[in-house]
């Protein structure tokens, strides 16, 4: 980690453990165990995962919620955490973060599917391996990572039981009785008036009947995890261990899981506290803590509290052990979140959750949400959202996730809990979005945020090692953040700004001056002429791509005969997969152009190509 990054995020109160504790090594039960080391006797962790559900559909947090009597049985010896997130709304954006301890946009690992590993960075190892190093018995049922290392693996699948005698261990278990796939089958009942339907979604039967459903598969996963329970204390462990419950996401309704919402990002956490460990915590049992933490910091949490220093480069920092004061984690009370490509559909949404508020920037605000997505939409009540939509039967909450967004949001998520009201336009309002915008600006900025280039560039350029491509590319990210956020600015203020970047010698310059004036769309009229230019013949085949998408989204030239030429041309499958999203959003959405695509039309078929193509022919 360079300096001004360590620098940051001391300012940013994302510093690592050692940096939170005013600069010392984390104190362990006795004393700092390093890496490889064996100790005497340490606490027991287990990580107990439910799979694809947010806190809104545990009565822990909403009473709409299921009842969940064993994991409220963990939270009465424990604490549950009221603001915990998972970074990243999709499984292996977020259980990478959960296992690096750092943001996928920094460290290369966003996208979800993987279409390459990325090595982690010399200053970081994963947390399993670093408890596994210092002498843990470590065990897993689901990895599901975007990177790769030396220190891959863990000990085994199975369960501490085939650890050597007196030795302690850190479980990670998944549930996946609570996974979407669940929800892709028939439902019975649930028609009754009082199940409860979000206010961004038809309150239909269908939708009373897929609510109902999780709500009984919640009690079902509530049961499981309590199965896990009673075997630990069958064994005598239970005391000895501190049992960690959370999601691994959120989901699972339609719009949660894969974006960047509070219901595809705010996540359960409970944390049991083992009576003979209760010493190294300074939070009670049956506490609330309303701090804010997320996935990067719970490596350094359980490192912290065996006595194991955290390599130097993670961004996460403890929430739980010596030193950590209630009050001191009460202050905490920001979250980063980031939702990039998922599956064949392609997108770039940061959000930052300050206290009550939480601002959203969606840098492509035309994609919006409801963008064919195969996996999300084998949901019976996926499909009847869109066609209620394509019906004109939705009230303008309901039709939101099936309209272009705007550039930035900003939701008071205390009063507007499912994000349906956007205050960023509101003057009331003003002070908190420039205050929250800056800070924002400065995470990105100063991470710095990899997504400012195409994948297909990353996997070219950068992925080799993204840290130091991150580190040395850094001053022109941050030019193309500023060009990006032209798009937040008055039209006659932002034009100067685009014409620049339209005629600028670097692609990504012209490429990101091209999403802005998709982003103005018919406002941004003056520059048709220069993207019919760019769009005949730019040397870069996205940046062709994003002029044409341009002069299709304004009805200013037929935007097929350009993009048929680019997918003719490209040798790269992650490129031609950012095409055809393209091409996907200007059949689906408006004004709606009949393009004629077969395999043939393509020349690159690898990674997620053939799914976009088995939409586009109809499959």
């Amino acid at each position: 980690m360079t300096g001004s990054r360590r620098d940051f995020l001391k300012t940013a109160g994302l510093g690592v453990c050692g940096a939170t504790l005013a600069g010392a090594v984390c104190p362990g039960p006795r004393s700092a165990v390093a890496a490889g080391e064996k100790s005497a006797k340490r606490p027991n962790f287990m990580w107990l995962i439910s799979e694809d559900n947010s806190v809104h559909y545990s009565n822990l947090y909403f009473e709409t919620g299921a009842e969940m009597p064993r994991i409220s049985e963990l939270a009465d010896a424990g604490v549950i955490f009221n603001h915990a997130f998972c970074v990243g709304p999709i499984c292996s954006v977020a259980r990478s973060a959960l296992a690096t301890g750092c943001y996928g946009s920094r460290i290369g690992t966003q996208y979800h599917r993987k279409i390459k590993t990325v090595p982690l960075p010399d200053d970081v190892k994963p947390t399993y391996a670093m408890m596994r190093d210092a002498g843990y018995y470590t065990s897993c049922t689901k990895t599901d990572y975007n990177f790769r290392s030396k220190d891959s693996d863990w000990h085994s699948r199975k369960d501490w039981r085939e650890r050597a005698k007196g030795q302690p261990f850190f479980h990670s278990r998944s549930f996946p009785v609570s996974h979407e796939s669940r929800l892709q089958g028939a439902h019975k009942g649930g028609t009754d008036e009082n199940i409860f339907v979000s206010p961004r979604h038809p309150d239909t039967p269908l939708f009373r009947q897929t609510n109902q459903a999780y709500n009984r598969i919640m009690v079902k996963m509530d049961a499981e995890i309590g199965a896990v329970v009673d075997d630990l204390k069958k064994d005598g462990l239970l005391e000895d261990t501190f049992i960690f419950y959370f999601g691994d996401n959120g989901g699972v309704l339609p719009g949660s899981k894969g974006y960047a919402y509070e219901v595809g990002l705010h996540v359960p956490l409970v944390v049991r506290i083992a009576e003979n460990w209760k010493h190294l915590v300074d939070l009670k049992r049956g506490t609330r803590v309303d701090g804010f933490v997320d996935f990067t910091d719970f490596g350094a949490t359980i490192m912290h509290l065996a006595g194991i220093t955290p390599p130097p480069g993670v961004d996460g920092k403890a929430f739980m052990g010596p030193g950590i004061t209630l009050a001191d984690l009460n202050k905490r009370d920001e979250a980063y979140g980031m939702a990039d490509r998922f599956g064949a559909k392609c997108d770039f949404v940061r959000t930052l959750r300050k206290g009550r508020y939480k601002y959203m920037r969606s840098y492509q605000p035309f994609n919006f949400d409801s963008l064919q997505n195969n996996y999300r939409y084998r949901m019976a009540s996926y499909r009847e959202w869109r066609d209620l939509y394509k019906a004109g039967k939705l009230n303008p909450v309901q039709s939101q996730f099936h309209e272009a967004r705007d550039p930035e949001a900003l939701y008071d998520v205390q009063q507007d809990p499912y994000e349906t009201v956007n205050l960023a336009k509101d003057p009331a309002h003003a002070d908190t979005l420039k205050s929250i915008r800056a800070r924002f600006t400065e995470w990105v900025k100063g991470m710095p945020d990899l997504s400012f280039y195409p994948e297909s560039h990353l996997i070219k350029a950068a992925f080799k090692n993204p840290v130091k491509f991150g580190q040395e590319q850094k001053d022109e990210i941050g030019e193309l953040v500023d060009i990006a956020d032209l798009s937040l600015l008055p039209f006659k203020k932002a034009k100067k700004g685009v014409d620049a970047a339209l005629k600028s010698d670097n692609p990504w310059k012209r490429y990101w001056g091209l999403i802005v004036c998709s982003s103005f769309g018919k406002d941004a009229s003056c520059f048709i002429k220069d993207a019919k230019k760019i769009a005949a013949d730019d040397a870069n085949l996205l940046v062709r791509t994003r002029a044409a998408e341009f002069l299709g989204l304004v009805g200013a030239q037929d935007p097929q005969p350009v993009i048929m030429d680019v997918l003719a041309k490209s040798s790269d499958s992650t490129e031609t997969l950012l095409v055809l999203n393209t091409v996907v959003l200007l059949r689906d959405g408006k004004p709606g152009y009949k393009f004629k695509i077969t395999a043939d039309s393509v020349n690159a078929k690898g990674g997620q190509v053939p799914k976009r193509l088995e939409y586009l022919a109809g499959k």
